[in-house]
């Protein structure tokens, strides 16, 4: 199996699987002489932490990060860091009974006809467990772009099955957003998410959530024209999240229905006026604030009973238990947060070895 690597100056090769005996990734190409330990990376994990909350998987995992490798005396060497996180809370009987079922909406069937051999125990190599290790990762990126470059990222849940929570790009109260399991930015509204995502377990069914991002203030520059277009990066590395099925940048879909005297950002000495592009233009940043969403699909390990074929091809009846999330959208924002993260610092760093002593009067700023 390959494309496991992600980076092209930054890269971060993650392994393992669901229920085997450890996760992790390989960093290499952080810079040196970044102050990093274990507790500048746990904070992340643990906010994607399973089993925190009663409204997702109970599955219950330390995510105890270790750094194996490319720190001495609490600085980065420059050379690959290797990462490790083991598994502790495995339940692989809960798929004994559905191995020889594809369940619907999953990599099962894809993965067999691929590889012809598969792990089904938690989905294997294609669980959302392996996120964890990009959260793990993009907090080294994090680290490095707030204390080298001064950019922050944060992220919310704008909406959750058809409860839609604060739309738009206007900065929430971070605050509020850490206060609640469902990094909601309308704490009122969370007693509204609890009973729904309970009514969902009752009724054994799931939905999908929006997840939104704000990266800012990033540098004018980052990004190239053609292929390797910033919103090219952010969007593939965005899809390449479990359940993700789209991506906007700026105003995404909604410029359908705009006008182009609408959208456009136009601008006067000294700024923008606007953001619906999300900070980037012609593939390059505008060293305006990047705001981009993401839309994750239902879960399809619900108990509602579904059709499917064994694996003789053979019509089939299946029904997922064990510990799964009413909605995988709700521990996915620290998710968005470290993709974004590790996009945009090897975009950094790329810029930096091409077009660093580069000088050119700044007209507009955020």
């Amino acid at each position: 199996m390959s494309g496991n690597t992600y980076g092209k100056l930054f890269c971060t090769t993650s392994f393992g699987e669901s229920h085997g005996p450890a996760i992790g990734c390989v960093v290499d190409g952080c810079p040196p002489g970044l102050e990093l330990s274990e507790a500048d990376i746990q904070p992340d994990l643990d906010r994607r932490r399973p089993g925190t909350s009663k409204y997702v998987t109970q599955r219950k995992e330390a995510d105890r990060v270790e750094i194996l490798s490319g720190v001495y005396e609490g600085k980065t060497t420059g050379t690959p860091i290797a990462l490790l996180i083991r598994n502790t809370d495995q339940r692989s009987y809960d798929y004994e009974k559905i191995k020889d079922l594809f369940r619907p909406g999953h990599a099962d069937y894809t993965y067999a006809k691929k590889y012809g051999h598969r792990d089904p125990r938690g989905g294997g190599r294609s669980s959302a467990r392996e996120t964890a290790v990009r959260v793990a990762a993009g907090a080294i990126a994090r680290k490095y772009l707030r204390v080298s470059v001064g950019i922050e990222i944060r992220g919310w849940c704008a909406q959750v099955g058809r409860m839609a929570l604060m739309h738009g790009f206007d900065a929430p109260s971070w605050a509020a957003v850490r206060s609640n399991p469902f990094f909601c930015p309308e704490p009122d509204r969370v007693p509204e998410l609890e009973a729904y995502i309970d009514q969902l377990r009752r009724e054994g069914d799931s939905v999908g959530a929006r997840i939104s991002v704000i990266a800012g203030p990033v540098p004018l520059g980052l990004g190239e024209p053609v292929f390797d277009r910033l919103d090219a990066d952010l969007a593939h590395g965005l899809m390449s999240i479990n359940a993700v099925k789209a991506v906007e940048i700026g105003d995404g879909f909604a410029v359908i229905e705009q006008r182009g005297s609408e959208g456009r950002d136009e601008m006067i000495p000294g700024r923008f006026l606007s953001n619906h592009s999300g900070g980037i233009a012609g593939g390059i940043s505008t060293g305006q604030d990047i705001y981009c969403s993401i839309a994750i699909k239902p879960t399809s390990s619900i108990t509602t009973p579904a059709r499917t074929v064994d694996v003789n091809g053979q019509p089939a009846e299946i029904r997922t238990t064990g510990r799964h999330d009413p909605c995988v959208g709700i521990r996915a924002t620290p998710i968005v947060e470290a993709m974004v993260a590790l996009v945009l610092i090897d975009h950094w760093l790329r810029f930096r070895a091409q077009c660093g002593d580069v000088e050119t009067p700044r007209v507009l700023s955020n």
